[in-house]
């Protein structure tokens, strides 16, 4: 059962304005990614449903998470059936990804009360997850879209919130670009986890880099 009611999950989606996205079929490299973004500020990290028995280093992830990181708030991404989400949600995901617009997945997740975010490219895709009770919507993928796609969706439609995904980074023009569209937040995979950090147990220098990212979100959003 999830540790966190949706609108929590959501409140606290729009005042970091950061979710890391991760996968790695190591628990322990696991375990030191998801403490590492901790102590670096990050509050909620999405586990991507990627490969073999995802959901078996998930469920012990989240456990860890629980007893050892409180306020961490672990989701899943990458679910593309109902199937799949219930079982994560057994496991106790506190949030639902998906990348397309699904709407028996996000069914499955209102009946569990579970925050879901589903993978949009269009305003009718956006209009009907809302009409499906997407409290935050992703589009995806964010590098095809651009910035400008979440501008021009906030301008008839100013109560969407809106977390680009795909083609998001780091750097401050990228992510000035983003949130002077209007963007709620931004989920940041292999920008944010990259491959280097991981190859070389650089665990300090991904917690410095989280760390910088949130404080540079923050300084951008007070400028708007």
């Amino acid at each position: 059962m999830a540790r966190f009611k949706r609108i929590q999950v959501a409140s606290v989606m729009e005042s970091t304005g950061l979710v890391p996205l991760f996968y790695h079929d190591d628990l322990e490299v696991s375990k030191k990614v998801l403490r590492a973004c901790y102590k670096g500020g990050a509050r909620l990290l999405e586990f991507t449903n990627r490969g073999d028995f995802a959901h078996e280093v998930f469920g012990e992830l989240n456990k860890f998470a629980a007893r050892e990181l409180p306020e961490m708030i672990l989701g899943v991404g990458s679910v593309t059936d109902p199937g799949t989400a219930s079982l994560y949600m057994q496991l106790g995901a506190n949030f639902v990804v998906t990348p397309m617009l699904k709407e028996d997945v996000g069914k499955t997740c209102n009946r569990r009360k579970v925050l879901w975010s589903p993978g949009c490219g269009t305003l009718s895709e956006i209009n009907r997850a809302e009409e499906l009770g997407a409290e935050i919507v992703k589009i995806f993928p964010g590098s095809q879209l651009g910035p400008g796609f979440v501008k021009a969706i906030k301008g008839p439609c100013p109560w969407t919130s809106i977390m680009p995904t795909g083609g998001v980074t780091a750097e401050e023009e990228n992510l000035r670009g983003w949130f002077r569209a209007g963007a709620t937040c931004v989920g940041m995979g292999s920008k944010l986890v990259t491959k280097e950090f991981l190859a070389n147990r650089s665990y300090d220098k991904l917690e410095t880099h989280v760390r910088d990212t949130l404080q540079l979100i923050a300084t951008i959003r007070s400028e708007l």
